[in-house]
């Protein structure tokens, strides 16, 4: 039972990393998953109140770190909140309609096509916002995957 057990809460921690660059996954449940895996197999006694609230406020981080990410990468190139907000819809609609491409295509043309329609910019600009949120993609998932490691690395000290 143990080793199904280790099975069930390290593949919760890989489907948890493969969400940082598929954004459809919710990362950060499945690390939680991995947590309330080991709580059912083992004890959650073992997992101590400091424990959940470290984790908790690492969670927030994280949305905070991705939401930020974004929001720098495309203003520092010069884009709008339309070129935000077509960055995201680009990140959760790209995947499916260019596999493995969409990841990366996504996000730089939800920005670039919500800066044309909506804002009217130039094709220079709105390439522009497209490279920020390319830019803040690429930063949130780096920073996303340190604060996951930490998360990790927390519940093995903690156990």
């Amino acid at each position: 039972m143990s080793i199904l057990a280790w099975i069930l809460i390290i593949l919760s921690f890989v489907i948890a990393f493969i969400g940082l660059v598929y954004p459809i996954i919710p990362s950060v449940l499945f690390i939680f998953l991995g947590f309330i895996f080991y709580g059912i197999f083992y004890q959650f006694s073992d997992l101590a109140w400091w424990f959940w609230v470290i984790e908790i406020l690492l969670t927030v981080l994280l949305f905070s770190a991705d939401t930020l990410s974004n929001i720098v990468g495309v203003k520092k190139f010069g884009g709008s909140k339309a070129g935000m907000w077509g960055s995201t819809i680009g990140l959760l609609i790209g995947p499916f309609v260019i596999p493995f491409a969409g990841i990366i295509l996504g996000p730089f043309l939800g920005a670039v096509i919500a800066e044309l329609i909506v804002t009217r910019s130039s094709i220079k600009n709105a390439v522009l916002s497209g490279v920020g949120s390319l830019v803040g993609f690429l930063t949130s998932i780096v920073t996303k995957g340190i604060i996951q490691v930490i998360m990790i690395l927390l519940f093995i000290f903690a156990i």
